[in-house]
């Protein structure tokens, strides 16, 4: 059973219809095909008036003027300042370096406002944006240019320095922040009566490549397009809406009131970059950027800066609300405190409850594939319902399905898939990964889900064998992958191991090879050698019988975890 949700409200200010699901007639660009074709054909319902293009959301942008947009710890950018600043950067990457529609140019940078021009500046200047993970090692990093074919990097001195350590990136970089920085050389003047290069895009060109784990070991790229990116804050302000006309409160003076966001997260992530950036300049926000989260430093940013909103996972909620520091600092003016990208406890929400009372907190579920939030749960529907992750949003359609594909009654278990104008068109040059995920317009999540009469959505286990680490997802087959390239190491398993704050952390079950005394730090060592902190086992068990295996070879993790964890 499918359940759409009902908009009439919504649609009668803002409208939404059917669009095909077909890629662009007028222009077909070889070089993508391959990544493209998940549901291509297949019809769905989409927001009339969302921005076709970013360089439409972008244009639009401006007219915010010299309202404040970009907030880093002292420095202040406009929304004039921002579209000056990105349509320069633009402009020099078509006539300087070539850059023309559909190339592919990656950017590597911590949350510097530098991100944002250049993530701006990519898209409109017709170029597919590659966001990389600034934790990668140089190695991963290596990877992603390699696979994407990007022909140009901008990153910042830290990363491009790790880029270069893995026998460099063999293109053109450009550099912001920190020693051989580069980009103002690059950009030159910046005028005001500068205007975007002349560009031919549609909703169906791509737009984004965004890395995500796969079960195999090697990341995949989330290709994007422009409808995703123009779906995707239409999608976010009628969440917004709702939870606002839940609360009882007027939507006119929210709308009115000024928003200010504090990002927890990365930009790299589709939560940081689709979930909050893109919104934000669409409804004309304010975000406020850290270099990395710090719960004090975001406690005196949300004093300093009055914010109004804190955005993340929900290890950042837990950490702000337990830091030592909460009772010296007004955080008074923070009415709102939104996460995902991994699962909240219900414990969470009673600890906002308590310590936050009359404060909207939500919890939003979404992927790499939907452009992040695709189902959510907010107000009296979140406290009713702790356990849920919502109900699908608008235009967005879910429904659960048994092994062989066939859809479930409500309550019964099997695998959630979503159907909706933010699912991707596919993976970057994966046909048979696409293919397997993307069937007849349904994205398949991987995830074991639940639906009740009513809607609502609840997430009963992981399909995928992953470890999500506040809100990092850890794929299990490539932590192995790397462990097994140790000598000393002669069987491993990775599991999740709980965590209050991060949700999850890493753990690996390791059986040592014969005459081996390889201890747990050695292997930490050796793994963040290869792959980003995040992904180095936090705890390492050693068991010197085999690992339990079923039948067809595959380790039985349930009763590993029952083994080393009692649970």
């Amino acid at each position: 059973m499918i359940f759409p949700v009902t908009i009439a409200a919504w649609s009668a200010v803002h409208g939404y219809d059917a669009r095909p699901g077909k890629g662009s007639a007028h222009r077909a660009r070889p070089a993508l095909r391959d990544g493209r074709g998940g549901g291509r054909g297949t019809t769905i319902r989409a927001w009339k008036h969302a921005p076709r293009t970013f360089r439409d959301l972008l244009e639009n942008s401006r007219f915010q003027g010299e309202k404040v947009f970009l907030i880093y710890e002292d420095e202040r950018i406009t929304y004039e300042e921002h579209f000056r600043r990105a349509a320069t950067l633009a402009r020099r990457l078509v006539e300087d370096y070539g850059v023309r529609t559909g190339d592919r140019v990656a950017l590597a940078m911590r949350n510097y406002p530098e991100w944002v021009v250049a993530f701006s500046a990519i898209l409109a200047a017709g170029a597919v944006a590659v966001p990389l993970n600034a934790w990668w090692t140089g190695q991963e990093l290596a990877y992603g240019l390699a696979d994407s074919g990007a022909s140009l990097l901008i990153a910042d001195a830290e990363r491009a320095a790790r880029a270069a350590e893995a026998d460099g990136p063999g293109i053109p970089v450009i550099v912001a922040r920190g020693p051989g920085a580069n980009l103002a050389e690059v950009m030159g003047e910046v005028r005001a009566d500068v205007t975007l290069p002349p560009v031919d895009l549609g909703p169906d060109d791509p737009a984004t490549i965004f890395y995500t784990s796969g079960t195999t070991g090697r990341s995949k790229g989330a290709l994007g397009t422009h409808r995703n990116l123009g779906q995707a804050p239409m999608t976010v302000a009628y969440a917004m809406m709702r939870a606002t006309l839940l609360a009882g409160k007027d939507p006119a003076e929210t709308a009115s009131a000024k928003r200010v966001t504090l990002l927890a997260v990365p930009l790299f992530h589709v939560t940081g970059c689709f979930a909050v950036l893109i919104p934000t300049i669409f409804t004309g926000g304010t975000l406020a950027l850290m270099y990395k989260w710090d719960a004090e430093r975001a406690l005196r940013t949300i004093e300093r800066e009055r914010v109004t909103a804190l955005a993340g996972v929900p290890t950042n909620a837990w950490q702000l609300l337990a830091h030592p520091a909460l009772e010296r600092h007004d955080i008074s003016s923070l009415t709102s405190i939104s996460y995902g990208g991994a699962p909240a406890p219900p414990k969470l929400l009673e600890r906002i409850t308590e310590l936050l009372p009359g404060r909207a907190p939500a919890n939003g579920y979404g992927m790499t594939e939907t452009t992040a939030l695709a189902v959510y749960n907010c107000g009296a529907d979140y406290a009713a319902r702790p356990d849920s992750i919502g109900l699908p949003l608008a235009v967005n359609d879910v429904k659960i399905c048994d092994p062989g594909g066939a859809e479930l009654p409500p309550g019964e278990v099997g695998e959630l898939c979503i159907r909706g104008p933010i699912v991707i068109s596919g993976y970057w040059n994966r046909p048979e990964a696409t293919a397997q995920t993307f069937v007849d317009g349904w994205l398949h999540t991987g995830d074991l889900a639940r639906v009740d009469e009513e809607g609502f959505v609840y997430i009963v286990d992981r399909a995928k064998d992953m470890v999500i680490r506040g809100g990092e997802n850890v794929y299990c087959a490539e932590v192995e992958a790397a462990l097994f390239e140790h000598p000393g190491v002669d069987d491993v398993a990775v599991i999740g191991v709980p965590h209050d704050e991060l949700g999850e952390e890493v753990g690996a079950v390791v059986r040592r090879a014969p005459d081996s005394a390889v201890s747990a730090d050695e292997l930490r060592d050796f793994v963040r050698e290869r792959l980003a902190g995040f992904k180095v086992p936090a705890t390492v068990w050693f068991l010197e019988e085999e690992l339990p295996r079923n039948p067809g070879g595959k380790i039985l993790k349930t009763a590993l975890r029952r083994r080393v964890l009692g649970s």
